[in-house]
């Protein structure tokens, strides 16, 4: 969104502390924050005159029972508007019956700043076309260790073993994949297998962050460094001492800060703003960028020698498209993970809405299957997904067709059975037999999470042939 557009956000609320967080993280975005402090004064707003410049509603509701009630009401008069919930972890059942009644998304207290700009970037885009199918505000889910990480595509499976291999080192890595892959996952699973796991991960986006305070930030500074420096600020180097410091979206650093940043991994040390001298930090940094780093420095916009230093180890994570033969693992190990969550359950999911699923090209990655999966758990009614509960896919799906267009790798042919693993050549021959079985048991493993005995009584053979399969096929039984 250019930063020279002014959106308008109305804020619902009564903590004078949150009015002031949330009208100060908008405003980095160009969104301005009108508040209201309760239904009646809100919808007062929406039908003012300059109610249709209002372009998302953030609901910040003190007493629980009001915000469904609130989101109910405000959804007859702002149809279309997007409505997000603000709201505690042991609050969570109720923003999904928010959610029931209209609310769009809802977003985890304490706010962090890269939520709430990643679901008014979302409100902002709605009118471009995407709509729901751009990544929403992210959930929070408990962290997936190496083994966890579902995919067994030869190019996904490779970046994650590069991963695996580097985490015993210091040095730095760099990720390099689309918005949606699952950049911090992976760091995350980095962190949490290195000898530096009991040890802070300190993450930063720092496209979120503004140019002007993004030294601060990273490197701290002291009282009276500058103008509204009141008091003396640890920087997020500081906060990773012995642990590892994500720099998410690192081709936003401005040059001369990306200087300091190459100073600090060479030497160990940062230099606060306004400090006498230096301070020693023991800090495993890895960043990450959707834009290719290399491209960046053709550019002129990224510094070479920073980029060779970052790039100790690099991983690059291919898009969702590309491992479509993923699709299916994917998909029921995310609907697991969503049961888990207050008011939801268990479902299954039918033939019909995998396979429009899988023939859908998933601009948003990883993610974007997530929040629509969340999405259609949270309002289904069934105990089955079906094509019915993906109206927003379907539509995106109907108006992406092109004639001619080739299906997605893995996509299911009309009439064919669903399962994950591809049956014919590019050519359109059908592949080697030993091809197929040693695909299938992969997939198995993975939807299985590496549990072999139910591997093996899922494929309906003992564990020693399933072994002794593993051999013949030369198949890896953690992969």
């Amino acid at each position: 969104m250019p930063r020279e557009t002014i959106r308008s956000l109305l804020l619902v609320g009564h903590d004078a502390g949150q009015r002031r967080l949330v009208t100060a993280i908008a405003a980095r975005a160009g969104w301005r924050t009108t508040v209201a402090a309760d239904a009646a004064e809100a919808q007062a707003h929406l039908a003012a005159p300059h109610g249709g410049s209002i372009e998302a509603v953030l609901i910040d509701q003190q007493e629980v029972s009001e915000s469904v009630a609130l989101v109910a009401a405000l959804r007859g008069s702002a149809a279309e508007t997007p409505i997000y919930t603000l709201t505690s972890l042991d609050r969570l059942a109720v923003a999904i019956e928010a959610m029931r009644v209209g609310a769009t998304d809802y977003l985890v207290k304490p706010l962090a700043p890269d939520r709430l700009l990643a679901a008014l970037d979302a409100a902002a885009s709605r009118n471009a076309g995407e709509g729901e199918l751009r990544p929403m505000a992210e959930k929070l889910w408990q962290p997936l260790a190496m083994e966890q990480i579902v995919g067994e595509t030869p190019a996904f499976r490779s970046a994650i073993q590069i991963a695996a291999n580097a985490a015993q080192a210091r040095v730095p890595v760099l990720i390099e994949g689309e918005r949606g892959t699952g950049r911090e996952m992976l760091a995350e699973a980095l962190h949490a297998a290195s000898p530096r796991a009991q040890r802070p991960l300190v993450v930063l986006d720092c496209g979120a962050v503004p140019s002007n305070v993004i030294d601060s930030d990273l490197f701290g500074h002291e009282r009276g460094a500058f103008a509204g420096a009141f008091e003396r600020k640890l920087g997020r180097f500081y906060e990773a001492d012995g642990g590892t410091l994500f720099l998410d979206e690192i081709s936003a650093l401005p040059l001369d800060t990306q200087a300091r940043l190459l100073a600090a991994i060479d030497s160990g040390r940062i230099w606060p703003l306004g400090a006498r001298g230096w301070v020693e930090v023991d800090v495993r940094v890895i960043a990450a960028s959707r834009v290719p780093l290399a491209e960046e420095v053709a550019a002129g916009r990224f510094r070479e020698d920073l980029l060779y230093r970052l790039a100790g180890v690099f991983v690059a994570i291919p898009p969702l498209r590309e491992r479509m033969e993923d699709l299916p693992a994917l998909v029921h190990h995310l609907l697991a993970r969503i049961a888990q969550q207050p008011g939801l359950r268990e479902l299954a999911i039918a033939d019909d809405a995998l396979e429009l699923l899988a023939a859908y090209d998933w601009p948003g990655n990883v993610r974007q299957l997530q929040n629509a999966l969340f999405r259609a758990a949270v309002l289904s009614d069934g105990d089955e997904l079906t094509t019915a509960d993906f109206p927003q896919i379907a539509q995106e799906s109907f108006a992406r067709r092109r004639p001619g267009r080739a299906a997605a790798p893995g996509a299911r042919r009309p009439g064919a059975p669903q399962s994950g693993v591809p049956l014919y050549t590019p050519e359109g021959h059908l592949r080697p037999l030993d091809e197929i079985e040693a695909d299938v048991i992969r997939l198995a493993i993975a939807h299985y999470r590496g549990r072999m005995s139910e591997v093996a009584r899922r494929l309906g053979i003992g564990r020693s042939t399933l072994y002794r399969k593993l051999g013949d096929l030369g198949i890896d039984s953690a992969a």
